[in-house]
């Protein structure tokens, strides 16, 4: 990938880039699904920082899009305590919801964000009118990150809870196979992950599946045994619609133009 590591300086480029496509689908930016709400919900150690290139090109297609940090994380980093735990992290996405009155509203979350989504559709279900695993969990009830992650991730979170630390230190972003231009940026810009929100059980009901339009997408570049598990799983029911793309975990980073032409197929 060539572009720079600073999303701001290619910004301005990018909403270009977004119009121009809009308008060879349907004459303008707006044609393509006009007037649809998207949340973004970034996965561990990252922050709403991550989705900027997508959300310009949504944005230029005539779409609304929210991407909170949630507590503890990137600018609210201050707010990191040992209080923050998955609720929290729950709340913080509801609230958006609830206090900008959204409706219809596509779901969409990372890796960890995966648990966060599953959480707010059991609260908001009937403003969600799509939801999507971005390579991320899908946990049933009882299921913890500290469980269903990756050996190493467990370990690591396993080790931090031994010590008594209140976050979890972030993964290098050359594990996660981001492209190399961009990785001093994300190792940068991510901050330590509030440890209760990975050691938390979840509590769902049937919530999520009720949701008439799901999708998973799967970032192929980034081995992942859960991951791969999900994908696996969920390709084969006519519930769900499963894609598949080339690069590593932060696919919102990797490949913009491709993620942001799949939130709009799976809105």
């Amino acid at each position: 990938m060539s572009e720079t590591n600073d999303p701001s300086v290619t910004r301005r480029a990018m909403i270009a880039a977004a119009t121009v496509g809009a308008a060879a689908l349907g004459g303008s930016p707006a044609a393509a699904q006009a007037g649809r709400t998207f949340v973004l919900v970034h996965g561990a150690w990252h922050g709403g920082w991550c989705w900027r290139r997508v959300s310009d090109l949504l944005q230029a297609r005539g779409h609304k899009v929210f991407a909170p940090t949630m507590t503890g994380l990137g600018e609210r980093s201050h707010l990191l305590d040992g209080r923050v735990n998955l609720a929290t992290h729950v709340t913080d996405i509801v609230n958006v919801i609830k206090w900008e009155g959204l409706n219809d509203v596509v779901l969409v979350g990372h890796s960890y964000g995966g648990a966060v989504i599953s959480g707010v559709a059991e609260e908001m279900r009937d403003a969600i009118g799509s939801i999507v695993f971005l390579d991320a969990f899908v946990p049933e009830s009882g299921d913890s990150l500290a469980t269903k992650s990756s050996q190493p991730v467990r370990e690591a979170i396993a080790a931090a809870v031994q010590k008594g630390e209140l976050a979890l230190k972030p993964v290098p972003a050359a594990v996660f196979r981001v492209n190399e231009n961009d990785r001093a940026w994300v190792d940068a810009k991510c901050t330590p992950h509030p440890l209760a929100t990975l050691t938390d059980e979840i509590t769902l009901g049937d919530a999520r599946e009720r949701i008439r339009k799901k999708a998973y997408v799967r970032a192929k570049g980034y081995p992942s045994v859960p991951f791969d598990g999900y994908h696996d799983r969920l390709k084969g029911s006519a519930d769900w619609r499963v894609y598949e793309m080339p690069c590593g975990h932060d696919a919102m980073i990797d490949m913009p133009d491709r993620l942001a032409e799949i939130l709009l197929e799976a809105a």
